[in-house]
């Protein structure tokens, strides 16, 4: 098998491209506004709880490529999904099988919903940031103020870092839901492959 960590690599290979775009962005000053952002730490929560979905979604899509390979090459570990699958229709009937192979997808779909989950984590969680700066910015407007010079400039400064809140927030849970639903969108392509190929395997005898 020349190919047997596909999907691994696939995912080392779009977050390697990825983390080189966001290098490029940095030495190119294009993250001064994120990195020295009034009340940074909102986006920093965001960025770990992306960090935390991309290392369960690099963790899922490893033990999906072992398990492909293992099931591709006729030999499941009897403790996967797939190996117990196998074992369970291993000279079942045709409705036995057909059951067993529903609860696999329901399974193997089930183990990967809290990537999926976590990414639109991120777009809510840029969103809340949004409804923050936004306060922000109103909290500083005093109409009966600004009849005063003096107090102009403090309202402008949070009304400019209220929006700042708001707008980096919003484009970086853009920004990483994006990244991450691509990683997904590896992980759901491997679990389908992984589905279909211990099927049919179970459907053809195999695995014994």
């Amino acid at each position: 098998m020349l190919y047997r960590y596909l999907l691994f690599v696939r995912f080392a290979l779009v977050n390697i491209v990825a983390v080189a775009l966001l290098v490029a962005a940095y030495l190119q000053g294009w993250l001064d506004g994120v990195l020295t952002a009034y009340l940074m730490e909102l986006s920093a929560v965001i960025v770990l709880v992306f960090l935390y979905g991309l290392v369960l979604c690099g963790a899922k899509i490893w033990r999906h490529s072992v398990e492909l390979n293992e099931v591709k090459a006729g030999t499941p570990n009897s403790r996967s999904r797939a190996g117990r699958y196998l074992s369970h229709v291993r000279g079942a009937g045709a409705e036995s099988r057909t059951l067993h192979a529903g609860a696999l997808r329901l399974k193997l779909t089930d183990r990967i919903a809290g990537v999926r989950h976590i990414a639109n984590s991120l777009i809510f969680m840029g969103l809340i940031g949004t409804v923050i700066g936004f306060i922000i910015a109103l909290s500083g407007v005093d109409p009966e103020a600004m009849t005063q010079v003096e107090n102009v400039t403090a309202m402008v400064s949070t009304l400019i870092n209220g929006m700042s809140v708001a707008m980096y927030t919003t484009l970086v849970g853009a920004v990483l839901y994006v990244w991450l639903n691509i990683n997904f969108r590896i992980l759901v392509s491997g679990t389908v492959d992984l589905i279909t190929t211990a099927i049919e395997l179970g459907e053809t005898g195999g695995g014994a």
